[in-house]
C-alpha cells in the first residue's frame, strides 16, 4: 500500500496493545502511532489502551469499537509457539473474535497480532528486518475506514437522489 494513499486526517482510532511480550508490543504500538501521525492524523485523536494479554484484545476492542467517537481499532499483540498447542487456539480465538467485532460494529478492527515461533521472529516484525506490523495494521485500519466512509457517503448521495 502506498503511504501517499493513506490519509488519517479527522479520524479517531483506538490502539489496543497487549502487555504480554511487552517490548515487542511497545514497538508495534510505536509503529502504529507513527503511521497515524505521518498520515496526517492528530495524535490527540488516538485512544491508546492496554490489554493484559492477546486474548483480552477482543473484549477491549469491542468496547472501543462500540464507542461512537471511534472510527477504527488497531489490535496489537504477540503470541509465540510454546511447548503445547495453546498458541493455535489462542490465535484462532483472537482472529475470529476481532472479525466478529468488525461485523457487529461495522468498524474496522485491524489484526496486528504477531503469531511467531520465536522471539527473534517477533522482533524482526516489530521494527526489525521484516518491518513493523504495527505500521501495516494502522495503514489497514485507515484505508478500511476511508473505504467504508466512501461507501456510506455514496449511499447517502444515492438515497438522497431517490427521495
Amino acid at each position: 500500500m502506498h503511504q501517499s494513499a493513506i490519509d488519517s486526517r479527522g479520524m479517531r482510532i483506538a490502539i489496543v496493545e497487549s502487555s504480554y511480550h511487552h517490548d515487542i508490543c511497545v514497538a508495534l504500538a510505536r509503529g502504529a502511532v507513527d503511521a497515524f501521525t505521518q498520515a496526517g492524523g492528530d495524535s490527540q485523536n488516538l485512544v491508546h489502551v492496554h490489554a493484559p494479554g492477546s486474548y483480552e484484545l477482543v473484549a477491549i476492542s469491542l468496547a472501543l469499537a462500540e464507542r461512537s467517537d471511534i472510527d477504527a481499532v488497531v489490535a496489537l499483540g504477540c503470541v509465540l509457539t510454546g511447548e503445547t498447542s495453546h498458541d493455535r487456539y489462542l490465535c484462532d480465538a483472537v482472529a475470529h473474535g476481532l472479525m466478529d467485532v468488525t461485523i457487529r460494529t461495522g468498524k474496522p478492527v485491524a489484526f496486528g497480532l504477531l503469531t511467531c515461533i520465536t522471539i527473534e521472529q517477533a522482533r524482526a516484525r516489530a521494527g526489525g528486518s521484516k518491518g513493523n506490523k504495527g505500521i501495516e495494521a494502522m495503514h489497514a485500519a485507515i484505508a478500511a475506514t476511508r473505504t467504508i466512509q466512501g461507501i456510506r457517503k455514496s449511499q447517502d448521495v444515492v438515497a438522497g437522489a431517490h427521495r
